[in-house]
């Protein structure tokens, strides 16, 4: 079996297809709502994920098949004052589960975000998600609290483009 992790070229057109296929599988799964992405997305999340010069992506070939895929963000610590990666999506498509590819990604997103001088990784899981959070607890993560007597961190939103 060959496995590949590779940062995506957003204007490779198999990179930009591959992406699209991989957060489609990732939407309409349970943990990411069960539902297919909206109209197009598909098709030009790689333009608009090129435009933004803070995103990269890794993709997951498995005998070069599409596998698996990461999108992650530069923000910024202000506490630290340095660079931070999140993770925004990660997703291992069901057949490619129990090989250790998110624990292959999350390694590469490791190397990218230290050689960019980042100071931590972030991410969010769903609570139920306990397949997830198994893997990223494997890697390292863990809840975050400035003070154990004030509680873990809360991830919330407000959606403002309808329903």
């Amino acid at each position: 079996m060959k496995i590949d992790v590779l940062q995506a070229d957003y204007l490779d057109p198999r990179h930009a297809r591959d992406l699209g296929q991989l957060l489609e599988v990732y939407a309409t799964d349970p943990m990411g709502g069960a539902a297919p992405l909206a109209a197009g997305v598909r098709d030009k999340l790689a333009t608009e994920l090129a435009k933004r010069p803070q995103a990269f992506s890794l993709l997951c070939y498995v005998d070069d098949q599409p596998a698996g895929l990461v999108n992650c963000f530069e923000g910024f610590s202000t506490f630290r004052c340095q660079p931070l990666v999140n993770i925004h999506d990660l997703v291992v498509a069901p057949g490619f589960r129990g090989l250790g590819l998110s624990q292959l990604m999350l390694a590469r997103v490791e190397a990218i975000a230290r050689a960019r001088g980042c100071c931590k990784l972030t991410l969010e899981v769903l609570a139920g998600n306990q397949a997830a959070q198994a893997a990223y607890a494997r890697f390292g993560f863990e809840a975050y609290a400035l003070d154990p007597a004030m509680g873990s961190a809360l991830f919330w939103q407000k959606n403002m483009t309808g329903p």
